[in-house]
């Protein structure tokens, strides 16, 4: 057998050099990749807790059911169970699970960063509402800002690893909830064409909104027709009961064809079971207690069935994002959603650190690999969040993307074919050079199954020392810096600009 290839030349190797220092050609860590693979309950445990979900829906039923959807629900075979509690029989429960919409499409304002949520897809995504942020200068927090608003939607749109966007942190220099909702959602329409999230604080402030997306998409009734943000709504609140400012916007926004996320946030030993099984069975029931909603206004419209277990420190109350409790109970949640043939969300990588330090690395990683490998389909707050998503960090979200590229890696796993075990390349190494270095097989693979990242450092201790000795936060600071100095996208066209900024009080 004869070497793969002659003896190198110099000007061979200044190519390969060349070709190695290349970005790959395609992406060896796609988003969308295949999830399911980690299974903390057994097929029974499912089962038990499903039916005990059940049986709260039926026997407790939901409290402070606001009357016009009291009025539906009785309509379509709920039950008056007294002292104003309204019960789901389990045929209901079922019926609205078989009706509801299994996938559908998120769309991006750019067609090429649609994404279809359901079935086995994880997609690392943000959320949250941080009061404070990480100040790039200071590293010290601060409150946040409509600056820091625009400024965080413009880097997340450089990041290829982040699918979609949610308003990551509120304007608290924005005190009217009007004008707040407004320049929130104007921050997501100039700055990136993903798919894209916010919220309604009423339902009052849908309509006018909704003014403003369809400007944007083309003209009236446009944007019903490809609807390109979805709503972050939480009908229910904890325990087992509706609240009707939420139960208005989600009426609001079937109206508009807004496609939800449906948001349960209970709190193990606060505001649900500190067992972590009778959690789960909680948060399951409450959550569908909003898909049984949506469905009986509209069937099959598209809710993502978003049920995040949230934990308390119950020692001090505090709450604990980034605990092993968070890791299991919403992959846990991912397993029962997507069980239930439900698009799934979840909440993940919401490290309680407030410094970009050990603490933040580990339970960041921990939490959203675990939420990966349970099949999360949107896994929400895994961007850019930090100190328990009290604050958001411009850092965090350049050090999470390259880690959302591990774990997509981790996902899709081993491809082995007859090609890619080798045998003729491996004969061709061992009785040639006696290495692997110049093969064309390597080459490939290359090209093909390897992840590089942009900001790790693997250099060595020398060459690290000669180029400033520089920590994971202290480079991921001068990219970000980087990239709000240079990047300034303006999605909006002239005209499309001038007329928002004629119908709103747009204050950027």
């Amino acid at each position: 057998m004869t070497q793969d290839a002659a003896k190198p030349t110099r000007s061979g190797r200044k190519a390969r050099h060349a070709q190695r220092a290349a970005p790959v050609k395609t992406n060896p860590a796609p988003a969308g990749a295949v999830g399911g693979f980690y299974k903390p309950l057994a097929d029974a445990d499912l089962e038990r807790i499903y039916a005990t979900a059940l049986r709260l829906l039926a026997e407790l039923g939901m409290g402070e059911v606001p009357d016009r959807l009291t009025r539906d629900l009785l309509a379509a075979g709920a039950t008056d169970l007294g002292q104003g509690r309204i019960g789901f029989p389990k045929d209901m429960v079922e019926g609205a699970i078989r009706s509801s919409a299994k996938e559908f499409v998120l769309y991006g304002r750019d067609p090429a960063r649609d994404i279809t949520v359901g079935g086995d897809r994880v997609y690392f995504g943000t959320g949250g509402a941080a009061v404070t942020t990480l100040d790039l200068e200071t590293e010290v927090y601060r409150p946040s800002t409509l600056t820091d608003l625009h400024d965080f939607t413009r880097l997340q749109d450089t990041l290829d690893n982040v699918a979609w966007f949610t308003r990551c942190c509120i304007a608290t220099d924005v005190p009217d909830m009007y004008d707040l909702d407004v320049n929130t959602a104007y921050a997501l329409m100039r700055n990136t064409t993903k798919p894209v999230a916010t919220a309604f604080t009423i339902a009052d402030h849908v309509d006018p909104i909704v003014k403003m997306f369809d400007i944007v998409a083309g003209g009236p009734g446009e944007f019903a027709k490809r609807p390109f943000v979805k709503a972050h709504i939480s009908p229910v609140i904890s325990p087992m009961r509706y609240g009707e400012d939420a139960v208005d916007v989600v009426y609001k926004c079937i109206e508009h064809n807004i496609p939800m996320s449906c948001i349960t946030a209970a709190q193990a030993g606060a505001t649900a079971p500190a067992t972590l099984a009778g959690f789960l069975a909680q948060s399951l029931a409450e959550t569908l207690a909003s898909l049984v909603m949506v469905n009986v206004i509209s069937p099959g419209f598209p809710m993502v069935f978003s049920n995040w277990p949230l934990v308390v420190d119950l020692r001090t109350g505090a709450f604990a994002g980034g605990s092993g409790e968070t890791a299991v109970l919403n992959a846990a949640s991912a397993q029962l959603s997507n069980w239930l043939g439900l698009p799934s969300g979840i909440a993940c990588s919401m490290t309680d650190a407030k410094a970009i330090d050990a603490q933040y690395g580990v339970e960041k990683a921990m939490t959203s690999l675990a939420a990966a490998l349970a099949g999360g389909n949107l896994i929400y707050e895994s961007s850019g969040m930090t100190a328990a998503l009290l604050g958001a960090s411009f850092e965090a979200f350049i050090l999470d993307d390259e880690m959302h590229a591990m774990t997509y890696r981790v996902l899709r796993g081993i491809e082995v074919t007859e090609d890619n075990l080798g045998f003729d390349a491996i004969c061709r190494s061992v009785l040639g050079d006696g290495h692997f270095l110049g093969s064309t097989a390597t080459y490939a693979a290359m090209e093909r199954d390897y992840h590089y990242p942009k900001l790790a450092d693997r250099a060595q201790p020398r060459v690290w020392a000669e180029e400033g000795a520089l920590d994971a936060w202290a480079r991921a600071k001068t990219h970000g810096i980087n990239v709000l100095e240079t990047y300034h996208p303006n999605y909006l066209s002239a005209e499309q600009d001038a007329e928002i900024r004629r119908l709103f009080n747009i204050l950027s």
